[in-house]
């Protein structure tokens, strides 16, 4: 990030359209993936209208943060300000998964021994599933969704532990690289990390292939399958937003964008996937191995 040569200068932005547009297209991505998930044959469709129209948006509206940055429109101020409203989003981020980890949580060790009538579920067992044993992992009174089996941990999942931790220090690596000004160095090692990350995905698409086709397991098998999907599906998604921020870094990086004492998009994407391999060491526990 380049700075203004006034450094009591505040930059204001102009008038921008893409708040606007972005607030609809992110509606319209929420239409669509409810009424998909609840079966309308339509919902699929507006669910990828309203997720083209977001990356669309998003494209432009860093476009243009990253022209006024190139222009010399940022001072040491408005870097403060990218600072803490990027650790407000991580800090969001991290409400966001313990909401999910607090519902696992939650159906583990309070709801399941409820209606298998420990403690004060006695009457809830009686009179509402009689007979129903808990353990984990469960489908729930009534077998919701089927049996089904479970991915062990050693297997894709330990494997993709070992990548997201090794994108952790290959990004870390990077910086170091950056910092030292060896942009050949740079270039390799945040190249590795977006390989890592693609890896990654390839290897939980796998799974995911593997756990529908051949285990049952699915989003509908119950509390399992319902808080598996959801807490894995959610980090993958994190992982491909953070491996297309890092190809457009490494992008940036080639045409000599940032500097070594003024790199803060570098910083933040860095931030945000030592992020992501945090929530997942998370998940491997949490999920897979306990």
């Amino acid at each position: 990030m380049e700075h203004t040569h006034d450094a009591n200068a505040y930059y204001v932005p102009h008038h921008s359209r893409w708040p606007f547009l972005g607030s609809i297209a992110l509606f319209t991505l929420m239409i669509g993936v409810a009424n998909w998930f609840n079966g309308n044959p339509w919902g699929q469709t507006v669910f990828f209208v309203g997720l083209g129209a977001v990356l669309l948006v998003l494209g432009n509206w860093f476009g243009d943060v990253i022209a006024e940055s190139l222009q010399g429109k940022y001072n040491a101020q408005v870097d403060s300000s990218f600072r803490m409203g990027m650790m407000w989003f991580i800090f969001s981020e991290v409400m966001f998964f313990a909401a999910f980890f607090g519902a696992l949580f939650y159906a583990r060790n309070f709801a399941l021994p409820w209606l298998s009538g420990e403690g004060d579920g006695a009457l809830t067992n009686q009179y509402l599933w009689s007979g129903f044993s808990a353990g984990w992992p469960s489908n729930g009174p009534s077998e919701i969704g089927g049996h089904f089996r479970t991915i062990p941990a050693w297997g894709l999942p330990l494997i993709n532990t070992l990548l997201l931790l090794s994108s952790g220090v290959t990004i870390t690596i990077a910086h170091h690289a950056l910092r030292a000004g060896h942009r050949g160095k740079l270039l390799f090692w945040l190249g590795a990390t977006i390989l890592f990350g693609a890896a990654f995905l390839y290897f939980q698409a796998t799974e995911y292939h593997h756990a529908y086709t051949e285990l049952n397991l699915t989003l509908g098998s119950g509390i399992y399958g319902s808080t598996f999907f959801m807490l894995t599906g959610f980090h993958g998604m994190h992982v491909t937003l953070g491996a297309i921020m890092l190809s457009v870094i490494w992008l940036r990086c080639t045409r000599g964008h940032f500097s070594k004492d003024h790199h803060f998009a570098f910083e933040a994407v860095a931030w945000y996937w030592h992020f992501v391999d945090v929530v997942w060491l998370g998940l491997f526990l949490f999920v897979y191995v306990l």
